[in-house]
């Protein structure tokens, strides 16, 4: 049986969970709502880099993500982000979705799973 490892634990939740070889990030919001939703994109990604980076592993081991836009009109803009810091050679499966997020001033939220190293 595999241990489970819960990584940057806050009041409510993780933001990733370690668990059988796979990497479960939690929905991920920029740190400053108040960039446009490039903006807030590029510091998700950030952060999901470090997460990754504190799993063992990095962005070419992502299996899927799911990406919700409080403006789906915002997808050229936040594509933008994405293909900039998108390995080329390893994409993951990828849902993008409009959606109502808890903040008003989010724009978008990620989440995803990646395989270990």
């Amino acid at each position: 049986m595999s241990d489970i490892t819960r990584l940057e634990p806050e009041e409510r939740l993780c933001g990733a969970v370690i668990y059988n070889g796979l990497i479960h990030l939690a929905g991920q919001v920029a740190d400053d709502p108040s960039l446009d939703v490039k903006g807030q994109m590029t510091d998700i990604l950030r952060q999901v880099d470090s997460l990754l980076s504190k799993a063992g592993t990095d962005k070419s081991r992502l299996l899927s993500v799911q990406i919700f836009l409080t403006d789906i009109n915002d997808i050229t803009e936040m594509n933008k982000a994405w293909d900039a810091w998108l390995d080329q050679d390893n994409k993951p499966a990828r849902a993008t979705v409009e959606a109502k997020l808890a903040n008003p001033a989010w724009k978008v939220e990620l989440t995803g799973i990646a395989a270990l190293r």
